[in-house]
């Protein structure tokens, strides 16, 4: 069993013996994680960069991983 697996089960076991209270608390934690999206804490400026470097990918304006360590090799 995975590490996961075993998390969600220890919480399981503790929400069925939780009051009313504690699990009003951990569905009120869930609730504000699931509305929380990492993408929306990024400056602009971040997210503009990111859809460019996405576009890009799109486009097939891509350089390969090897192509670009042989380049810079030199400053590693």
């Amino acid at each position: 069993m995975d590490e996961a697996t075993e998390m969600k089960n220890l919480a399981k076991k503790y929400l069925d013996t939780a009051d009313e209270k504690t699990i009003k608390m951990v569905l009120a934690m869930l609730e504000v994680d699931a509305e929380k999206d990492w993408w929306d804490d990024l400056p602009d400026d971040a997210k503009k960069s990111i859809e460019r470097g996405l576009q890009d990918i799109e486009n097939g304006r891509v350089t390969p991983h090897e192509e670009v360590m042989r380049k810079y090799k030199k400053w590693l």
